[in-house]
């Protein structure tokens, strides 16, 4: 039986909520001191209590209603499972002393998403903390923690905590003077949010092809398209890997450009044993939901400059001025993260290398189940790279990706098809110089779900969706 959905009869409301967070399943199963069963709660009795204005520190046992629906384990199995329904989702299942031996839930449909977060470490208490401390929006002791201790590691002195990734990019480039007239060097194969930074900054992305082996912007293409008006260059560390860093920052010193490195999906990946994210003048993450850790929506950038860090923070903060209250410098912006996101980010930072290492794991499975599938070819690593694995990439090689994820969306296992080259979508292809990898890689990627609920039978299920 699983210990994390049980819950001592005298646990209080708080204490609850951290089984839900840690079962991740929204129920826990009330025993007594001798492990027998007294109850059943759910987030929803949880939810309406507060709505009632129970405190967090009410004790469960004088809330919970007496009457609650259970099962015993010589029952037959078909009638415990009629007994589920969209309202009792889950039913523990007691032995002959009315001790929980294991439980049922409904399913209506289940689908494995493609990423979901991990949130079992301090988040939930951290997050509580900061809810009662009052300091709920852009100010609070979370903020300048999870600022500090990110940036250290990465290896960089400053870091400024945004309110989304997307932003993160934005803010760096306006921090940096790119304006119109400018032209910033980026990849054909990335998240859009990359090209629209540019393009708040009313500046002129030129679009560039990727390396085949990495599928990272191509040093190469970079050295081709800069002209007079290159002011900058955003290699984006594509699916977890690294660039090739070497020759992009050699280009920038001999041409006195700017890097900006888009790190968002690459959170602690080596280059040549040097983290993403301390190479560049300034560099952007994004702790989205299925970022590999997440503040919900959030990002950062991070620089070991203080100037830039200084007019970054103005810029974040409506281009106030930090020395005169209510004194605008320049127009700035409302970037700002809030302390809840930051207590997320700080438990996740303390578990950063643990859920890495995870990850991996997930994608060695991936690797070791599906062998001797010749197309399927996953993610390469170049020999100076230590990539991490943000969602697990592979190529279908024989031209029926389409068909593979129809078939495997079927079976309740959501994949995602690889970002469109931007060169390919109308608003963009004006801006392209070259896309001929990019295009053939998009239309081969395939990401597979990549989470703590991936499990042998998943894998299982996926090969054999593949091989028919």
């Amino acid at each position: 039986m699983r210990t994390d959905l049980l819950c001592n009869i005298e646990a209080s409301l708080l204490e609850v909520l951290q089984i839900f967070n840690t079962n991740a399943k929204g129920i826990a199963f009330v025993i007594d001191d001798e492990e027998k069963l007294q109850g059943v709660v759910s987030d929803g009795d949880v939810r309406r209590w507060l709505i009632d204005g129970i405190e967090l520190n009410a004790k469960v046992k004088d809330l919970m209603s007496s009457e609650y629906t259970f099962a015993h384990n010589m029952e037959d199995p078909a009638k415990i499972l009629n007994m589920t329904n969209e309202r009792v989702r889950h039913i523990p299942i007691v032995d002959d002393d009315h001790k929980v031996v294991d439980f049922v839930q409904y399913d209506s449909r289940f689908k494995l998403p493609v990423a979901s977060p991990n949130l079992e470490g301090n988040e939930f208490n951290y997050l509580v903390e900061a809810f009662l401390s009052t300091w709920i929006s852009s100010t609070g002791a979370y903020i300048n923690q999870f600022e500090e201790k990110f940036a250290a590691y990465c290896g960089q002195k400053h870091g400024v905590a945004t309110s989304n990734g997307t932003v993160a990019l934005h803010l760096a480039l306006t921090a940096l003077g790119i304006k119109e007239g400018d032209e910033v060097i980026i990849p054909d194969l990335t998240f859009a949010a990359t090209i629209n930074a540019v393009l708040y900054c009313n500046a002129t992305p030129v679009i560039v092809d990727v390396e085949e082996e990495s599928w990272c912007i191509d040093p190469e293409e970079i050295k081709k398209a800069i002209t007079p008006k290159t002011k900058a260059i955003i290699p984006v560390h594509l699916y977890g890997q690294p660039c090739d860093m070497d020759p992009i920052m050699e280009l920038a010193r001999a041409n006195n450009l700017y890097v900006v490195e888009d790190c968002a999906e690459a959170h602690g990946a080596l280059y040549k044993g040097k983290v993403v994210g301390s190479f560049g003048d300034i560099n952007c993450f994004s702790f989205y939901a299925n970022k590999i850790i997440t503040t919900g929506e959030g990002g950062m950038c991070i620089t070991n400059d203080a100037e830039l860090d200084r007019k970054m923070r103005v810029y974040r903060d409506h281009g106030m001025s930090k020395e005169k209250k209510y004194w605008h410098e320049v127009v700035g912006f409302n970037y700002r993260m809030t302390n809840l996101q930051a207590s997320i980010g700080v438990g996740q930072l303390e578990r950063i290398d643990d859920i890495i290492n995870f990850r991996k794991s997930i994608e060695s499975d991936y690797i070791n189940e599906l062998e001797g599938l010749n197309h399927v070819k996953f993610q390469g690593q170049p020999l100076d790279n230590k990539k991490v694995t943000w969602l697990v990439c592979a190529t279908i090689e024989n031209g029926r990706r389409d068909e593979y994820m129809d078939a495997l969306n079927g079976d309740g296992i959501d994949c995602r098809p690889f970002f469109y080259p931007l060169s390919e979508m109308p608003i963009y292809a004006k801006y392209c110089y070259s896309n001929q990898v990019s295009t053939l890689i998009s239309r081969k990627g395939v990401n597979f779900p990549t989470s703590q609920k991936v499990s042998a039978d998943t894998l299982r299920l996926i090969r054999s969706t593949l091989e028919k």
